[in-house]
């Protein structure tokens, strides 16, 4: 009982108040998120000089659990916990026991029993990491990490939290910015996470910007200015983050066509220009280029959506360590 309550009052938090899972970046304190993102800055470096590994998860042994396809998130956990030196296991979930039927939690009770460290969850239905790591705790596997790699349409936090690296990589500082988010806001697991990460860090406006269809009812009540016409949302930003349309997980008609969907809020040139000079662009990826972003913009000199993900690298790096570090 006493390990349900303790998960119910912060799922995230060991009783020290330190990281024991990555679920989701709403609730996480702002220390934390800073902590996170301080961590992750000598790792950036170690990318930079090709130094091959660090030995802070030496021994241990990593599972990537992606119950949805992924490219560049599983590549970059891959990548991350093999730099941290640690035992790297893919399970191929369409080859797997839960392809014949067998329960999510079974499958995580099985791979347990293999001596796992910390499981990276990427799952269709949201909730799908916090039900792992309620499991675990309740069976007495404390010492078993969850890392969430994006769960449904509820949070992708390793994202947000390498967005918000690059934002503060490349204007230093959260308190005067302006940062608008355009696209599928509705469906956009990313635009969750970033809007708690952005406005726990203090950042003054958050903007988000999509036609009515795209717009989850009441987020308002998330702390964002709210915009249907994206030249006035654009006017004046920091920082544009373009989002992709998200057509996998649309029910029915919320669009008349790509091509009027690009129109009128796709990011062109003439549109970015609204923005301020120095305004960056950022994009989670995978881009839909002459949909959701012109070519000149996403090759353009505003643009850092490569360096995010060089960066998406060092903050995996950083949360991994903080969570397997000094378990035993």
């Amino acid at each position: 009982m006493s390990n349900t309550l303790s998960f119910t009052r912060n799922p995230q938090l060991n009783h020290q108040g330190e990281l024991q899972h990555l679920l989701s970046i709403e609730g996480l304190p702002r220390e934390i998120i800073e902590r996170i993102l301080d961590t992750a800055a000598p790792f950036t470096l170690v990318a930079e000089r090709e130094v091959k590994k660090v030995p802070l998860l030496r021994g241990k042994s990593v599972f990537n659990l992606f119950f949805e396809n992924s490219t560049r998130t599983r590549t970059t956990f891959e990548i991350a916990a093999k730099r941290l030196s640690a035992d790297v296991i893919n399970l191929n979930i369409n080859t797997s026991s839960a392809a014949k039927g067998e329960t999510l939690l079974d499958t995580v009770d099985n791979l347990a029993a293999m001596q796992a460290d910390m499981f990276v969850v990427r799952h269709a239905a949201s909730g799908a990491p916090y039900l792992i790591a309620q499991h675990l705790a309740a069976s007495g596997r404390k010492h078993i990490h969850v890392v969430n790699a994006g769960d449904g349409r509820h949070a992708h936090p390793t994202q947000g939290l390498l967005d918000m690296y690059t934002i503060r990589h490349y204007k230093k500082d959260f308190s005067q910015l302006t940062v608008a988010i355009v696209g599928d806001i509705l469906h956009s697991r990313v635009a969750r996470s970033q809007i708690h990460g952005l406005t726990t860090l203090g950042v003054p406006e958050v903007r988000v910007i999509a036609p009515r269809t795209l717009l989850p009812t009441g987020v308002e009540r998330m702390g964002v200015r709210v915009f249907t016409d994206m030249q006035e949302g654009l006017r004046g930003a920091d920082v544009v983050m373009m989002l992709r349309l998200q057509n996998e997980r649309m029910q029915g008609a919320l669009l008349p066509s790509s091509q009027e969907y690009f129109k009128s809020y796709g990011l062109t040139p003439e549109k970015l220009a609204l923005a301020k000079p120095d305004a960056i662009v950022m994009h989670p990826g995978p881009m839909n280029r002459g949909v959701e972003i012109d070519s000149s913009v996403a090759d353009g000199s505003q643009a850092v959506i490569l360096p995010q993900v060089s960066f998406g690298i060092a903050v995996r790096m950083a949360v991994m360590a903080m969570l397997g570090g000094g378990s035993q």
